[in-house]
């Protein structure tokens, strides 16, 4: 199933939803998914002063775009602000 075409569109308009796991303050929204082929795109969301250092290093098998909208976040890893 291709994705959907979504143009324009208010972050909002989809669900925010805790992340069940170690980290308290973690939510997303989903703006689609498919289950065969294991992609997803999805907006996070850190609640103000979230940890993720319990999650340890993130490594995946496809490329993450990060846009920091509102904040900041610290790279442990690479000391990068």
């Amino acid at each position: 199933m291709p994705r959907p075409e979504i143009e324009f569109t208010d972050y909002s308009n989809f669900e925010l939803a805790p992340i069940d796991g170690k980290v308290v303050g973690l939510s997303q929204r989903v703006i689609s998914e498919g289950s065969s082929t294991q992609e997803m795109v999805r907006i996070l969301e850190f609640a103000p002063g979230t940890d993720t250092t319990p999650n340890g290093v993130q490594v995946h098998n496809y490329w993450e775009e990060l846009y920091i909208v509102k904040g900041s976040i610290i790279d442990l890893t690479l000391n990068y602000h």
